[in-house]
């Protein structure tokens, strides 16, 4: 099997690099600045060239491909997934909302391509959340524009392909919605195809992959509606307390976030995981509680001896922020036959389809402390007549 060459950027708790490695790429460098992920990093993979200059605008501006063993051009990927808050939904709530390309962050994007510029990959990929090619002001519209100086500054041409792919459709036991972003410099002949998805396949569970799975630490569930999760089934969230829901009517509906009080149903795909999430925000185990970092890693189809480190927010954080492994590895092996090469037979971190599944605990009635919640409460008016994103002015 033929060796290919990759550059990580924003390398994070590995998930990209794990599905690239999983398909045939050897990672030359790789760029990340916070602390917790850089010690998740040397922890499970020592031999990957983590370097020094862990800033990626530092990097940017001073790497050559020699000191990678490499000429220009040489190189057959650089990879990185860009900080997605600017592209992200939770943006649209926040003072930076619908910044896009013109939020400060964005313009790590930038940083990317000037290592690009520098190193002349034949391939870019570029992982991030569904906005960063969907929202008007999107990412894939800004790299475009900063390739397109490369191209006038140095004559090499990348031709950009765009899509967002489903996790729970590549065998990721997850609903997790992430955007691919792949550059093919002008000079590579062969024709580029998404990973396919094969039709009528089963997706895995949330079962499938923390059926008896090992974790040290359970979490106990905190806060002021810590005591409410063992009264909502699996599956659901805090819309079964709600007029016409099943159970009591504490909340009125539409009125709070999907994610509070979510729960897992071992039979279904696990909800997306977040990266920061609230005491009351999920997805729960079905066993009410917090996942354990070990099954949102799992979830997330990491290796069971991937170890994170760091303090539990930092760890939930590069969990929550990784691209599944399994997801990469599907859109590595196109890129390794794109640049003809034959990736493994096996797919490395699939995961197995169990016979059995765990099963919930009964339901608990609502604790006295909630029932002074019941009666009738206002519902969400509808499409438009919620509250709005909160614009931040440019300039």
């Amino acid at each position: 099997m033929v060796t290919l060459s990759a550059v990580s950027l924003f390398t994070g708790g590995g998930g990209i690099d794990l599905g690239l490695e999983a398909a045939g790429f050897e990672l030359l460098a790789a760029v990340e600045r916070d602390v917790a992920a850089r010690a998740t990093l040397t922890r499970n993979r020592p031999s990957w060239p983590l370097v020094e200059r862990h800033d990626v605008f530092d990097f940017a501006d001073s790497v050559l491909p020699s000191e990678l063993g490499i000429k220009r051009g040489e190189l057959d990927l650089l990879a990185g997934g860009p900080p997605c808050q600017p592209f992200s939904k939770a943006a649209q709530w926040r003072g930076e909302g619908r910044l896009g390309t013109q939020d400060d962050r964005a313009s790590c994007i930038d940083a990317m391509v000037r290592v690009a510029e520098r190193l002349r990959p034949k391939l870019l990929l570029v992982e991030n959340v569904p906005g960063f090619v969907r929202r008007a002001s999107s990412g894939v519209s800004r790299l475009g524009e900063r390739l397109d100086d490369v191209r006038r500054r140095t004559g090499t041409r990348y031709h950009l392909h765009a899509t967002v792919l489903r996790a729970e459709d590549y065998g990721v036991p997850q609903l997790r919605r992430r955007s691919f972003v792949v550059g093919v410099r002008d000079d590579i002949r062969r024709a580029f195809e998404w990973p396919g998805v094969r039709a009528g396949q089963n997706h895995l569970r949330a079962g499938d992959a923390l059926f008896g799975l090992r974790v040290d630490d359970r979490p106990v569930a905190s806060g002021r509606w810590a005591a409410l999760l063992p009264t909502i089934p699996p599956g659901e969230n805090y819309m079964f307390h709600t007029p016409g829901g099943g159970g009591e009517p504490l909340f009125g509906a539409r009125t709070r976030f999907w994610s509070f009080l979510l729960k897992l149903d071992p039979g279904r795909p696990a909800w997306t995981l977040p990266a920061t999430p609230g005491p009351a925000t999920g997805p729960f185990h079905w066993q009410s509680r917090p996942l354990a970092i070990e099954e949102m890693a799992r979830l997330q189809t990491f290796p069971t001896s991937w170890m994170f480190e760091g303090s539990r927010a930092a760890r939930v954080r590069q969990v929550g922020n990784a691209a599944p492994p399994l997801l990469v590895e599907h859109v590595g092996r196109t890129l390794a036959r794109l640049l003809g090469a034959t990736p493994p037979a096996q797919l490395i971190h699939a995961i197995e389809r169990r016979v059995r599944l765990p099963s919930p605990p009964p339901l608990r009635p609502v604790p006295s402390e909630f029932l002074g919640r019941c009666g009738d409460h206002p519902v969400h008016g509808g499409t438009g007549r919620g509250p709005h994103p909160r614009a931040t002015a440019v300039g």
